[in-house]
């Protein structure tokens, strides 16, 4: 087994500090994140909003995630954990995002697919990095040490608005797309996949099945 390698990215991130990134490998990020999740996409591009401040306030890493965020009395912001969302569901919105926002990180959970990562990631020196299993939330609340700003609050919502962390060792995270396109997922599931005829061989059909369940072992999601 191959060793695991762990990075610390200062941000804003270059593209020769992505290039150094395998997938596979374990980062904590230290700088300025921004959350912005389905809400946030749907009102900057298809309302036309357009992106709420510049990448100078807004950073460059957009985190796919719903914050554990709350107004203070005295009107100040706090954020104590941030639990990742899906990322598949902004498939659609990524290209004119990467136009809009500057990104060149985001993350999610889930990861999206090596041929979104080609054609919207690779042109935009971009990569995609994976929270590491569930319930991480209070976990990476940790690296969180202040909100600077909150946009589209009144507009979104405190589960949709933007929320502008400056972070410090904030992770880990799992790098699941590179810059040249490659999925971590992808590359693993096909090893999981072209062994699994013998890994359920010799056993019985299910006595009990769900609507729509099928015995074809590799449509399993892994």
């Amino acid at each position: 087994m191959s060793e695991i390698r762990t990075a610390h990215l200062d941000l804003p991130a270059t593209t020769a500090d992505l290039r150094k990134l395998a997938i596979g490998a374990v980062v904590y990020l230290t700088g300025r994140v921004f959350t912005a999740r389905e809400r946030v996409y749907q009102h900057a591009i298809e309302e036309g909003a357009g992106m709420p401040a510049g990448k100078d306030a807004l950073g460059a890493v957009n985190f796919h995630c719903s914050p554990a965020a709350a107004v203070k009395p005295d009107g100040t912001y706090a954020v104590s954990a941030v639990t990742a969302t899906a990322s598949f569901r902004f498939a659609k919105w990524l290209g004119d995002w990467f136009r809009i926002s500057g990104c060149n990180i985001i993350i999610g959970k889930g990861g999206m697919t090596s041929e979104l990562y080609r054609t919207h990631f690779v042109p935009n020196a971009a990569i995609y990095l994976t929270t590491v299993g569930y319930g991480t939330g209070a976990l990476l609340g940790r690296g969180i040490r202040r909100v600077a700003e909150v946009y589209w609050l009144k507009e979104l919502g405190i589960a949709q608005a933007v929320w502008v962390l400056d972070v410090e060792k904030f992770g880990p995270f799992i790098v699941e797309s590179d810059l040249d396109g490659n999925s971590l997922f992808e590359r693993e599931n096909a090893k999981i996949a072209a062994g699994l005829d013998r890994l359920y061989e010799g056993t019985r059909p299910a006595t009990m099945r769900r609507f729509g369940e099928t015995d074809d072992k590799t449509q399993e999601v892994i």
